[in-house]
């Protein structure tokens, strides 16, 4: 029998308010909640502007701890909608800053959370996020969630076939990607169009060698130096894409996921349990 759980990408811009950031995704996820959807994912960071473009101290006043009110909030939200929600925050932990997801269940229960582990330090072109975070130390948790089995990684960690597969060994069913990248406003030519489609490949390619839906949600619009691509979307077991978004407006993609896939495409190519971790030298 199919085990249907339908999720929910909130592409979306992100202004210098987060009240508005949080109204507006709260307006969204309680839509998507009426549609049936009962796993709902928002952008990197969507609470703010994408700040790693500068390094500018002020940009530290947006931390906060992890759970704190940011997540209170999104804890409000999805108990109020009866959703499983995950995002980005910001967070302080100490003398030490993470761009950290959470993960929070359909009851408003605050399930845990995961610190990015691989922070891009590239500040030529505009992606210095190491001037404002730590690698995370948390390792790859899974998540046991009322619709499912979740992990939730961020952004550059799409890149890096490992903590995709530390999540599809320890059970999740469903990956989330939170994300902001996108387009520099001066590439050379061809340049962004081929980043864009290894954006993509790259991810379908974890979802067959791991046997897990990859559901990435990105950001869309122009923000200061770059212009985010869009194009969230949702990718099967088998690596096909269930659903895009399109390149350059919001939009609420939902997508049905048949769960029964993950077990039948472990069963029929078993990756991980052929895989020879030690290998004869």
């Amino acid at each position: 029998m199919p085990r249907i759980v339908k999720i929910g990408l909130v592409q979306m811009k992100s202004t210098a308010s987060a009240d508005d950031n949080l109204a507006r995704a709260e307006k969204r996820v309680r839509s998507l909640a009426r549609r049936g959807v009962k796993i709902v994912a928002l952008p990197e960071l969507f609470l703010s502007p994408y700040f790693c473009q500068t390094q500018e101290r002020k940009y530290f006043a947006l931390a906060e701890p992890v759970p704190g009110t940011a997540t209170r909030a999104l804890q409000i939200i999805a108990k109020k909608n009866r959703v499983v929600l995950t995002t980005s925050v910001y967070e302080r932990a100490g003398g030490k800053f993470y761009n950290t997801a959470v993960v929070i269940d359909a009851d408003g229960k605050y399930l845990g959370k995961y610190r990015k582990m691989h922070i891009p330090n590239d500040p030529k072109f505009y992606y210095g996020e190491a001037y404002y975070f730590s690698p995370g130390n948390l390792g790859v948790p899974v998540f046991k969630t009322r619709f499912g089995k979740i992990a939730t990684l961020v952004c550059w960690d799409q890149w890096f076939p490992e903590g995709a597969r530390l999540a599809a060994a320890k059970g999740a069913e469903i990956i989330f990607y939170p994300t902001a990248i996108g387009f520099q406003l001066k590439a050379r030519p061809g340049v962004n169009e081929a980043e864009h489609q290894a954006w993509q490949v790259i991810q379908r390619s974890h979802a067959i060698a791991n046997g897990v839906f990859v559901a990435a949600v990105n950001r869309v619009g122009r923000d200061n130096h770059l212009r985010f691509w869009g194009t969230s979307f949702v990718a099967d077991p088998y690596g096909r894409v269930l659903k895009q978004g399109n390149t350059n407006r919001e939009e609420d993609l939902l997508v049905s996921c048949d769960l029964k896939l993950v077990s039948q495409m472990r069963r029929d190519w078993p990756f991980l349990k052929a895989r020879r971790v030690k290998v004869e030298k």
